[in-house]
């Protein structure tokens, strides 16, 4: 005969493993029997100890057992008799044997190829890329634009909204990029998402087949990759230099694609421009191909060096142009809001595709941002931060030189909110140097190497972001930096001639 069980015991190591110390008594009671009963411990044929004795033993009132009891009784734990309540049979015996689980692979295969983040967007950790100066942006006057806007907002704009975007907003976008960025549209060829990765994951799945060969810049960025593959297109890698996204001859030949990724005004994650003449090239190529180009004009509106360069949407009269932009840099990452502008052939299918798959709604914060762009405060707000991220970037650069120059180049400081540390010997382990950074300093310094397409990229080094980095703590913070780069070379070196 098995000795009586100690029920005072099973609660409180059921308390200890699962930590449910705020509980009312009587649920504790209830959960700790039903557990208890699930794993064996209790086992199918056993009799409760009566409500009358167990609530003695437990210091507890009758009811509070005849509450658990009544519990198990109903879900089908317990019987009960005339002689008091019993584990029922149908409950799982405690298993003796191992279990044999039968595998199943639960995630698709384009889940299961999806990259770690290679950073968290983490407000303030030191050159973290993509992440504006947050407490630089009029939040204040935000928050008075969305109140007017809900005190004018009419019942009917609570419903379901437009799939497209709410006409205002259209409107005002269009106007906006046709005078700041030279793009050729009307606001019916603006279709508003919910930013630049909802504008990606959109071209890849309207713009192109699965399996059908999409160009992506190598090194290239993360999201775009995991949002091409998730469309299943099949990704080829086209290397970037100083100019840019550079493919050859024979990859038009080779590997013709049906749609080409690229970032012109400022490259992700190396900072590079793309040229006038790659961009002209990159049109007439796609072109003759019958493909269209994806231009995610990130971070376009922070130019440092030199005027504006234009999109590559308006460069050619009916260029082959899928136009990409978003407000999560110049405005803020929560606001969750992107566009993306299409060609006059596009903008019936695709209307007709967002009407059975787009989220409809946020007409207060649409209407919000159109006010923003259409007083003129978006501009204002821009220009602001203009000067603010050129002084950012003028004080990393001129500490990474004075810190780092004698190992390392910077590269695409003309724009932007981010630039690339270029290694001078491509043998030195960027990942090795960003996983100490992080480790040792807490800094996000994301290596270059990690967003090749496939396989390796011929590019080593750091993309450091400065939107939030104060330039008066800039030299301080390379000078750490620097120290994690040094003693990384210098055990490189030794370990080589050791």
């Amino acid at each position: 005969m098995e000795p009586p069980l100690d029920y005072s015991l099973l609660i409180s190591n059921f308390t200890a493993s699962h930590g449910h110390h705020g509980w009312p008594r009587q649920r504790l009671l209830h959960e700790c029997l039903r557990a208890a009963i699930r794993d064996g411990t209790l086992a199918p044929g056993t009799r409760l100890v009566a409500t009358r004795a167990l609530a003695s033993e437990l210091g507890v009132a009758r009811n509070t057992v005849l509450y658990a009891y009544e519990q198990l009784t109903s879900e089908g734990y317990v019987t009960t008799d005339r002689g008091g309540t019993i584990v029922a049979a149908v409950a799982p015996a405690r298993q003796r044997e191992p279990s044999v689980v039968v595998p199943h692979k639960g995630l698709s295969q384009r889940a299961q190829n999806l990259r770690h983040s290679t950073a968290s967007a983490a407000s303030g950790t030191p050159f973290v890329p993509g992440v504006p100066d947050l407490p630089s942006f009029p939040i204040g006057l935000w928050r008075r634009l969305l109140e007017r806007a809900w005190r004018s907002l009419p019942t009917e704009k609570l419903n379901y909204g437009d799939p497209c975007g709410e006409p205002v907003l259209r409107e005002a976008i269009a106007d906006y990029l046709r005078a700041s960025r030279g793009v050729v549209c009307e606001a019916a060829q603006v279709f508003i998402t919910d930013g630049s990765q909802s504008s990606l994951d959109l071209c890849g799945r309207a713009c192109a087949d699965a399996g059908e060969t999409l160009w992506m810049e190598n090194p290239g960025y993360g999201g775009a990759m995991a949002a091409f593959r998730a469309a299943s297109l099949k990704l080829e890698p086209i290397d970037v230099d100083d100019e840019g996204i550079a493919p050859r001859a024979e990859d038009w030949k080779e590997r013709p694609p049906r749609l080409i990724y690229t970032t012109p005004s400022h490259q992700y994650p190396t900072g590079t421009v793309l040229s006038l003449a790659r961009r002209m090239a990159l049109i007439d190529g796609a072109r003759s191909c019958g493909a269209l180009i994806i231009e995610d004009d990130y971070d376009s509106e922070f130019r440092h060096d030199g005027p504006p360069l234009a999109s590559m949407q308006g460069l050619q009269p009916d260029a082959p142009v899928l136009y990409c932009g978003t407000f999560s840099k110049t405005m803020f990452p929560g606001l969750r809001i992107g566009y993306l502008v299409v060609p006059p052939w596009l903008v019936q299918p695709l209307a007709t595709m967002r009407q059975q798959s787009a989220s409809r709604g946020r007409a207060a914060d649409q209407i919000a941002l159109a006010e923003f762009l259409r007083s003129g405060q978006f501009a204002l707000h821009l220009r602001r931060m203009r000067r603010v991220y050129r002084e950012r970037r003028d004080a990393l650069v001129e500490a990474l030189d004075k810190h780092l120059g004698s190992i390392a180049s910077v590269q695409g400081a003309s724009a932007g909110m981010h630039l690339a540390l270029r290694w001078a010997d491509p043998r030195l382990s960027d990942v090795e140097i960003s996983r100490r950074a992080l480790e040792q300093e807490g800094m996000i310094a994301n290596a270059l190497s990690v967003h090749a397409v496939a396989g390796q990229c011929q590019w080593q080094g750091l993309a450091l972001g400065y939107g939030q980095v104060d330039p008066g703590k800039v030299d301080g913070l390379v000078k750490r930096l620097a120290g994690v780069i040094h003693l990384t070379a210098y055990e490189n070196f030794y370990r080589k001639f050791k």
